[in-house]
Parts: structure tokens; sequence; C-alpha cells
């Protein structure tokens, strides 16, 4: 896998470099891939070979490495301003990247991040301070579901439900409340997925019974609970969070940092439900893959709690690169894609042709809970042994497929500039691994 070029930037990271959400003492078992350029859905490392980035870096590409219109948007804008404060500025990236955004939730303002984690604490600081502000100060507390993801800042590592990530820190994190989650892998024999949906919808409805008098919001990842092994539910889940909701006065946070810009099949997971959250916090694909971004839009109401004289009542957060011109241009060029070449009309269709490229997958003997929503496909392993993850990744890299599985949950999320071709060859070597 790395036979020459490659070799200098291996030695330099591991003496330079802490990688992110890694054990950097495996690296010397299993090494980071040196990408040199990337061209459409592939990776190509400094020796010239070719990986099929089959999980679109991080979930973050959307229509591939060196997309034309974005780079030449991104060129375009590095001509007029590249940054300024948002503190007292304004430009026009920011501004009309807020009313697109605020046309297609159907929700208000937006308050900028620079990263998913960032968003999240944003949203949550806001049904905090909101609560606040309208003279009831007693709810503070947060519900999140059972092996949800939200980040690992403390205030979003306070409601996530990974051990891995979050029992380290305990100390430092808030409580919080994990209801029953919705993932259909977890339903009785012969429960249905929406039934199932329902009773996990009953066990949050009983908390709220007992505690919304204390309770800000509940925030959940809408449709598919990423790194809960690509976990995926019926969309009444949604509907009946927003029902319970409105009716014990909590607020509703629709994390779809991960889940949109099309990834479950529309271009936002909570359309699939016919409902509106109060607070929608995006990041990920939001830049097309290019550049970190993220944003908070919520309710104008929500908003008018804070437009005061007294500036502590205000929202009072910041970041140095909120509402950065390169990423807002990037992030408009990736809504004119998404309007002018018909991407959901186009995914959907991909959908099924990819699930049925997969059949052979799904049916494979040690292949269980086969699943799709969207533009994601996951199956698990039930017989996969102690080291599963990094061997699958490791043996699918020698065959030109860059993919990282979650536990014994195998998914792709590949960018949506995926053909037959790419599909043809992640099924054939994700068979080819499976037998061994």
């Amino acid at each position: 896998m790395t036979p020459t070029a490659n070799l200098p930037w291996l030695a330099r990271t591991r003496a330079a470099l802490w990688h992110p959400c890694t054990q950097m003492k495996q690296l010397a078992a299993t090494p980071p891939l040196p990408i040199a350029r990337g061209e459409g859905p592939w990776l190509i490392d400094y020796d010239g070979k070719r990986y099929l980035d089959a999980i679109s870096s991080w979930w973050v590409n959307l229509f591939g490495h060196a997309n034309p219109r974005i780079n030449a948007a991104i060129v375009d804008q590095l001509g007029k301003i590249e940054h300024v404060i948002l503190a007292g500025c304004t430009h026009a990236p920011v501004v009309e990247l807020s009313e697109r955004l605020a046309r297609l939730t159907g929700l208000g303002h937006a308050f900028y991040g620079s990263d998913g984690a960032s968003a999240t604490e944003i949203a949550l600081k806001m049904s905090f301070h909101y609560w606040r502000n309208t003279g009831q100060p007693a709810k503070t507390a947060f519900v999140s579901l059972k092996n949800g993801y939200h980040g690992e800042t403390l205030g979003a590592l306070s409601v996530t439900d990974v051990a891995i990530f979050k029992d380290t820190y305990a100390p430092l994190l808030r409580q919080s409340h994990q209801a029953m989650s919705p993932d259909w892998r977890l339903a009785e024999p012969g429960e249905n997925h929406e039934a199932y949906a329902l009773r996990a919808a009953a066990d949050l409805e009983s908390h709220l019974g007992k505690h919304a008098a204390t309770t800000a919001a509940v925030i959940v990842e809408p449709l598919v609970q990423g790194a809960a092994g690509m976990a995926m539910y019926h969309p009444v889940y949604l509907t009946r969070v927003r029902e319970l909701c409105d009716r014990y006065q909590v607020h509703f946070i629709d994390d779809e940092i991960a889940m949109g810009f099309g990834r479950t099949g529309t271009l936002f997971a909570f359309e699939q439900a016919g409902i509106r959250p109060d607070f929608v916090c995006l990041s990920k694909g939001i830049t097309g893959g290019y550049l970190p971004l993220s944003v908070v839009l919520t309710r104008d109401t929500i908003y008018d709690a804070f437009y005061d004289d007294n500036t502590a009542r205000g929202f009072l957060h910041s970041h140095s690169y909120t509402g950065n011109p390169l990423a807002c241009r990037a992030a408009l060029t990736v809504l004119d894609i998404f309007e002018e070449e018909a991407i959901l009309a186009a995914n959907f269709a991909k959908t099924n042709q990819f699930t049925s490229i997969l059949a052979e997958v799904a049916a494979h003997p040690r292949v269980s809970h086969f699943r799709n929503t969207g533009m994601i496909w996951a199956f698990d392993v039930a017989d996969a042994m102690s080291g599963f993850s990094a061997d699958f990744h490791r043996r699918a890299l020698m065959r030109g497929v860059f993919i990282r599985p979650i536990g014994n949950t195998v998914y792709f999320m590949p960018p949506y500039v995926i053909g037959d071709t790419e599909m043809r060859l992640l099924a054939e070597t994700t068979l080819a691994l499976l037998d061994r």
C-alpha cells in the first residue's frame, strides 16, 4: 500500500501529527493513507493509487473531490473578501445563505459556527437561555436518545451516549436523560418498524410527563443515528417527538449535522415526518466537504426572546470564523447544484439502482439487518471478531476502497457523484472481504 512516495509522509505524520479519533499506537499496524489529491469519488495517494471514497471523507463530501463549480466559486470569492468579523460587519455570502436556508427550512434567523459540535453547543445554549429569558429558569435539562451522538465538546458530549467517547470525561459533563432509541434493529420479533418507533416515543412521553417543568429540549439525530452504527428508524418517531414537545412545552432540536443535504433522500430528514423543529443544526455537507461551517436555524419566536435593550439577554456566543465568506460561498454553490442539477431526483434513482447492485451483499450469510435510507446503506456482521473494523478497513484499502466500519457495522455513504461502476466495485470488494 505504501511502496515509495508515501513513505516520507507516513514517517512525518507519526512524528508531528495527533490524528482524531485514533489510538496513535495503532498507526503502526494501520497507517494513515497519504492523500495527494482527489477526483470525483476517488482519493489518490502520492504513488498514484486510487481509492474509492465510500464514506465521503467522514460524511462531508457531496459532489466529489475537486468539484469544478465549487472550486470556481471559492476562487471568485477569494478576489473579494476572504474573511471579516461578523460581530459588527456583514457580507453578501452570509446574508444570501441565511435567506436561502430560512426558505428551505421554514425557520428564521441563522447563527453560524465552525463545526457540528459547535452547532450542538449553540442550540443547547440557545434553548437554555430562551427559557431563562422567558421567565422559566428551571427548564435546564436535556433529553437525547440512547446511543445518540452529537459531538465531543463538553456540552455536546453531555447529550451524547457513546461510551468510548463519553466515559473518560464523565466527571466534566452535565447529566442528561437518554430516552429509548427508535432503532428498528431493537424491535421485538413480529413488531414492525413503525410500531417500534411508536413504542420508543411512548418512552419519551413517559419521561416528559414527569419532567417537562425542568426540561429545556429534546435533541435527536433524525432517521439515522450515525455513530450508533447507522441505526435507522421510522419517520413517525419524529412526528411524535414534535407532538410531545408541543404538548409539554419543550424545544425540539433536530441534529441534521450528518443527515442533512440529501443524505436521507430529502434535503432535510425532518421533511419526511411532515414537521418543523424548533432548532435545526447543519454542518458536514453544507459546503460540499470543502470548508468548516455550521449553522443553527431557529424559530423567530425564539429569536425574539433575545431581542432586548439589555445586552445580557442577547446571545453572547461567538467563533472567530463565524460566517466565513469562503465557506458561505461554497455552501451557496452546494445549494445551486442541488437546485440546478436535480440532485434529489437523481439520488432517488441511484438509491434504487444501488440497492439492487447490493442485493448479493444483503443476502450474504454473514450479513444481518441490511438497511438503506436515502444515500446510506449499512449492515451488521453478526460473527465479527475483535478487531473486525480495523481489519476490514485495511483489507479494503488493498482492493482500492476506503471504508471505515463502526464496530461490526459496515456502511456506505458515498459522494453523490458515484456511478454504477464504482458501486459495483464497492459491492464486489465487500463480498470478497465477507467471503474470506
